[in-house]
């Protein structure tokens, strides 16, 4: 499996050591690079089950008390860990940089993130403190699955030459799209079943015995991510090679690390294009973000789609996301990272514009198309099939932007500082997730109209195009 999947990515070439001396100049075996994209595999269904799809429409339909209220909540828990993330992040990167070893990092995120994953199972309907254990949960989740992939992140540079940074990004993302979806069927197909049919969407009773009524399928979505993470992390562990371990003590390395994050900011700012791509990344992975946030909501409100269209339309955007995250990281190999980053922002752009020209009964902003009806069946109206068309395209687009994003900081950093300018990427990326949520919400109160979603977008789209023009192309 493993020289398969390598000879696949084409990582696992000989390396030319009579270049310049960096920490890739050894390249890693098959094996290494196997357990490294194995980490994206193991984290994606808390992202594809928790966060997006099963238990977070849960949250909102079944715990909080109303639809509306629900979605307050998750966002400000969503807010806390992000907040929480933008001041752990960069100092966690610097600390790890300067101790060396990034796998016991990753290790106690792991640990964290289990507890927090099994804790999710306790929250069920009626229970009087189950909305703020999913809360918790969902949030202390949320900031150590996204600090343990600063530490991943930061290992690229450690396991292949800089001419594939962009195979072996992409071909991670592209094995977190695809565990997510391998994760997605297996729960809306065994496991989480319709309480008012008790069958799950491929229409068997739930396995184990899983109560629809007290919406086990869905809660079981917490311990199942953890036991996936375990499992699947396990050839990081056992395969992946480490950085060195520095020669400092332990308190002086935490004190190192703190004097670095100082620092980074100082060096980010002294050089033009980390501190543009970084402000970039911060305005285009908001829009991103934000897209991913309110599709479904969108999907729903517009169209009136249910449990199944929306199950349907997660597995469609997952398999386009796989795809897409192969083909841009060859593509990003082949061109340079930046114009990956910034095609996909113009596809985006265009997603949006679509989206904007749609209705319920109209396409392309002035075309009539036909009412829906009952035979119709599975997105049935025209505008549906477009908008499950457009989904299609983010996914495709997703995966090879922020792939691409992480190699591009990969080119522009020194490796053994990788872990700092991590951090910062996971900062900037996490600072002001809330702004592009938040301006669509303003928009779409004051317009009364869910079309103020992509239009707002749109120009988050353009200004980060905008600030990632001025990066240095590598």
């Amino acid at each position: 499996m493993s020289r398969a999947l390598a000879e696949a990515t084409g990582i696992a070439k000989p390396v030319d050591e009579s270049g310049p001396a960096t920490a890739s100049a050894v390249q890693a075996s098959r094996p290494a690079i196997l357990g490294w994209l194995l980490f994206d595999w193991a984290c994606q269904p808390f992202f594809t089950l928790v966060t997006t799809f099963v238990f977070a429409p849960y949250f909102v339909s079944a715990l909080a008390p109303d639809p509306v209220t629900g979605q307050s909540l998750w966002g400000y828990a969503t807010a806390a860990a992000g907040l929480a993330l933008a001041i752990l992040s960069p100092v966690l990167g610097s600390i790890a940089d300067a101790t060396g070893p990034k796998k016991p990092w990753i290790a106690v995120c792991g640990l964290i993130l289990g507890l927090a994953c099994f804790t999710l199972w306790y929250a069920a309907p009626g229970q009087q403190s189950a909305i703020a254990i999913a809360l918790i949960a969902f949030a202390f989740g949320t900031v150590a699955v996204e600090v343990a992939a600063v530490f991943n992140n930061a290992m690229i540079p450690h396991l292949v030459p800089p001419e594939r940074f962009g195979r072996l990004s992409g071909s991670g993302w592209a094995m977190g799209y695809f565990g997510g979806l391998v994760s997605l069927v297996v729960v809306l197909g065994f496991l989480a079943a319709n309480p008012e049919t008790g069958r799950t969407i491929l229409g068997f009773e739930p396995l184990f015995g899983l109560d629809p009524a007290q919406r086990e399928g869905d809660r079981i979505t917490g311990p199942f991510s953890a036991l996936w993470f375990l499992v699947f992390v396990l050839p990081l562990f056992l395969f992946t090679p480490d950085v060195a371990r520095s020669t400092l003590a332990t308190g002086a390395a935490v004190k190192q690390g703190f004097a670095q994050v100082r620092n980074t900011l100082v060096d980010a700012r002294r050089h033009g294009s980390v501190l543009r791509f970084l402000l970039a990344n911060m305005v285009y992975q908001d829009a991103l973000v934000a897209l991913f946030a309110f599709g479904g909501i969108y999907g729903a409100g517009v169209f009136g789609w249910q449990a199944i269209e929306l199950g349907v339309f997660g597995i469609l955007l997952t398999i386009t996301g796989t795809l897409g995250a192969l083909v841009g990281g060859r593509l990003d190999d082949r061109i340079g990272a930046k114009p990956v980053v910034a095609g996909a922002i113009l596809i985006l752009v265009l997603v949006c514009f679509g989206v904007l020209s749609l209705g319920r009964e109209h396409m392309l902003f002035i075309v009539p198309t036909a009412p829906p009806a009952p035979e119709d069946g599975l997105y049935g109206t025209a505008p549906e099939k477009m908008f499950v068309l457009l989904g299609l395209l983010i996914g495709a687009v997703a995966g090879p932007m922020q792939a691409s994003s992480r190699s591009l900081l990969a080119r522009l950093v020194p490796a053994r500082e990788a872990g700092r300018y991590f951090g910062l990427l996971a900062l900037s990326g996490k600072v002001t997730s809330f702004l592009a949520p938040l301006s669509v919400a303003m928009a779409t109160a004051y317009f009364q109209t869910q079309a103020a979603a992509p239009a707002v977008l749109i120009l988050f789209l353009f200004a980060g195009l905008a600030l990632l023009s001025g990066v240095k192309r590598v």
